[in-house]
């Protein structure tokens, strides 16, 4: 595994910290790339930040930017790493952008259609880190007590991202690659009156549960977020409650030799009672 140089983009993130640390423990070489707190820069925007941080790798994995429209910046940095001699190029994706769709499904189509099979799109589930850290969802819990939604009783199989990261690491570093496109999940599906229910009895305080239409959603986001990202989030919300992500998948289990952890699990060790969250990251599905 000596000869196995692997970057990570995105390594301040949810994800990509805990890949960079995983690949390590696994003896790979690595070398970290974001825009800062890493042992490169690197900025999706700013290609002179590109050479550098591929030079001598052979793995990459890809965490895209923020946005819908990431093509643009992404495909150009995929061609240059494949003439650099990138063998291996390993995507995050989202459970809700199939290939050819949008955002990260744009690039994945792209890499399908240039024919080699030197790629894998991991396309996970909503973290289950989203309850915890600076996520949206993690703030209302601690300053309101509560989870609004637009979800309905639709359910979500959420996953953690140390099962994430488990997968991207075997897709990275072993001889051969688990499958084109692996789609996370936890072990079980969940609505989000289940998770209030979760997260109250983990932190010892409950968590009420609020259901709003999409447009509701989108207004209270709004104060947060830009609007169209807003309105973006309140749509994701309509299509959970369609029942869009009401799935559990043996993908973690096939790649990783082991059983995803549930939420419940994931719960009692990230918060304490009449505490708060004690561990999670912005990044998240």
């Amino acid at each position: 595994m000596s000869n196995l140089r692997v970057l990570i983009t995105g390594a301040t993130g949810t994800t990509g910290s805990r890949v960079a640390a995983l690949a390590r423990s696994a003896g790979a070489e690595v070398r970290t790339a974001s825009r800062h707190n890493s042992d490169v820069l690197f900025d999706w925007h700013a290609a002179d930040t590109w050479p550098s941080a591929l030079e001598g790798c052979n793995r990459v994995y890809l965490v895209p930017p923020p946005g819908i429209d990431i093509a643009p910046a992404m495909m150009p940095f995929i061609d240059l790493a494949r003439r650099s001699g990138v063998e291996r190029l390993v995507l995050l994706s989202t459970s809700v952008t199939p290939m050819g769709s949008w955002a990260a499904g744009v690039v994945h189509q792209a890499l399908a259609e240039n024919g080699s099979d030197d790629f894998v799109v991991l396309r996970p589930s909503w973290f289950m880190q989203n309850v915890t850290g600076e996520h949206h969802l993690a703030r209302m819990i601690r300053d309101e007590g509560r989870i609004v939604t637009a979800t309905g009783e639709g359910r979500v199989g959420f996953v953690d991202a140390d099962d994430i990261a488990a997968v991207a690491v075997h897709a990275l570093v072993d001889e051969t690659t688990p499958a084109v496109e692996l789609v996370l999940t936890g072990p079980e599906a969940l609505s989000y009156r289940r998770v209030a229910e979760i997260v109250g009895a983990a932190r010892g305080r409950p968590v009420a549960f609020e259901s709003v239409t999409p447009a509701e959603l989108a207004e209270r986001l709004a104060h947060t977020y830009p609007p169209p990202f807003a309105q973006a989030l309140a749509q994701l919300d309509a299509l959970i409650a369609a029942g869009a992500e009401d799935r559990v998948t043996p993908d973690v289990e096939h790649v990783t030799g082991r059983p995803p952890r549930s939420f419940e699990q994931f719960a009692a060790t990230a918060f304490r009672p009449a505490g708060g969250a004690v561990i999670g990251n912005a990044e998240g599905n």
